[in-house]
């Protein structure tokens, strides 16, 4: 074809899926849709729709790019991106969310997992997440801490952990979670806020059960209820975690969203995530496998009543405006959500925090870095219990404080090694402390090519995999 039927949105560099080599890689335009497209010398061409919408896509790269590189460099260039990933001087953001996986063990066997977690694993030591901490701070500072795994609530010292967090001098502690405990040990939940979790991210990937079995094996929907019922109690904010896979839950985007209205402000978001292919997941992604981010939201847009429109989603502030959007709505007494005001500029916008709000010297956020993590706090954390007010997020909580009535609903496009964007990876904020304390962003951390080979994340032993 000629290049006026495939228009050039601009060239990058991506990896093979086969061989997970650094290659060259062009976005492309085939009528309303946005393709990667790549040529591996050994295995051969791949083109994968990254985003379906040109409008939105013209939109979306209107979005200014804030680039700040991290104040650390702990590896050095040595093969290119994302061979050199810990961070290299070539990442152009410094991290807002950072996970910590405490434990590879999982309560469930779910047919979609990005760290194909078992029942079987290991546990990282206090000692072990004492020092990921310190590694955190010196080369980030108060990033927030997203407690990952496996499942963290496997481990009865979970609450000590979420204490030690605090301890070590991070304003965030966010839970990442099947609901499972939360929902079977109230007097758990309860350690969990008094030692000052802020946040579940709690996966939910429908209303029914059908859903719940086809993606994680089990029937859970009554058991993700008493999940959020427990941490409302608890004054924990919970956002809800939809892993998204055409043809199973595409079609639910909106029961989700009501189920979330009904539980405003115990629910205090909706995070969509289109399914990416690494770690386990259902089967080889051909195009029919694929959702972009601007399906999702025109999905948001009709389940509205076209009371939301396009321009009440923005890009994210730090990350590539291809990675995400998001919005903040009010919910009126009816249920229907319309846009709400920006927060005040002192606030969320773009000044330089104030030295009080610096985290140690150097590794001072970027302004773009931290009013990204001050509009999670503020939108994911619940305003109506006592806790320690984030730095910088008192006149937030003010501004906030006669409109508990809002719920975020957002989306966030991880890349595959068929979707992977060097240029989206550089800019990549959201980040994995591994065990060898290199912080790797989550993409490229959780990498694997066609036949599960991993980049960076250790590979399952034989044991756990029969598991």
């Amino acid at each position: 074809m000629t290049c006026c039927a495939n228009p050039s949105l601009g060239v990058t560099e991506s990896v093979c899926p086969e061989c997970l080599a650094t290659i060259p890689a062009e976005r492309i335009a085939e009528g309303d849709t946005v393709y990667l497209r790549k040529t591996c010398r050994e295995h051969g061409t791949t083109k994968t729709p990254i985003w379906r919408g040109l409008s939105s896509y013209r939109l979306w790269g209107e979005a200014p790019r804030a680039y700040s590189r991290p104040p650390v460099a702990a590896t050095p260039v040595a093969r290119g991106c994302p061979q050199d990933c810990g961070l290299c001087p070539d990442h152009r953001q410094q991290g807002c969310c950072v996970l910590l996986e405490v434990t590879s063990r999982c309560d469930l066997a779910c047919p979609v997992c990005y760290a194909s977690a078992t029942r079987q694993g290991t546990d990282a030591s206090l000692g072990e997440i004492e020092g990921l901490l310190d590694t955190l701070m010196e080369s980030g500072g108060r990033v927030h801490v997203q407690l990952s795994g496996g499942e963290p609530t496997v481990r009865d010292d979970l609450p000590d952990i979420v204490a030690l967090v605090r301890s070590r001098g991070f304003d965030f502690v966010q839970l990442n979670s099947n609901g499972v405990r939360l929902a079977k040990d109230t007097a758990f939940v309860a350690e969990l806020a008094k030692a000052g979790l802020d946040c579940v991210f709690l996966q939910f990937d429908g209303v029914d059960d059908d859903v719940h079995r086809r993606l994680r094996g089990a029937k859970l929907m009554r058991l993700k209820t008493l999940a959020i019922d427990h941490c409302a109690k608890a004054g924990i904010g919970v956002v809800l975690t939809p892993t998204l896979v055409p043809g199973v839950n595409v079609d639910a985007i909106g029961a989700i969203v009501d189920f979330a209205v009904a539980r405003v402000p115990a629910v205090r978001a909706v995070h969509f995530q289109p399914v990416s292919y690494f770690g386990r997941c259902l089967a080889a992604p051909d195009d029919a496998l694929r959702i972009t981010l601007p399906e999702v939201m025109q999905a948001l847009i009709a389940h509205s009543g076209r009371t939301i429109r396009i321009t009440d989603f923005r890009p994210g502030s730090a990350e590539n405006p291809y990675c995400s959007f998001s919005g903040r709505f009010v919910v009126d007494e009816a249920g229907r959500l319309t846009a709400a005001a920006e927060a005040p500029a002192s606030c969320c916008g773009a000044p330089e925090p104030s030295p009080k709000a610096a985290c140690c010297g150097s590794t001072r956020p970027s302004a773009e870095v931290a009013r990204e993590r001050r509009y999670v706090a503020g939108q994911w954390t619940r305003h109506d219990r006592d806790a320690p007010s984030v730095a910088g997020l008192e006149s937030f909580d003010s501004f906030l404080a006669g409109r508990e009535l809002t719920l975020g609903l957002s989306g966030m496009a991880f890349q595959d090694a068929w979707t992977l964007d060097l240029d989206r990876l550089r800019q990549c904020h959201i980040h994995v402390v591994a065990p060898d304390r290199r912080v790797i962003p989550f993409c490229a951390y959780n990498l694997t090519s066609r036949d599960g080979k991993p980049l960076y994340r250790a590979a399952t032993s034989a044991l756990e995999a029969a598991g």
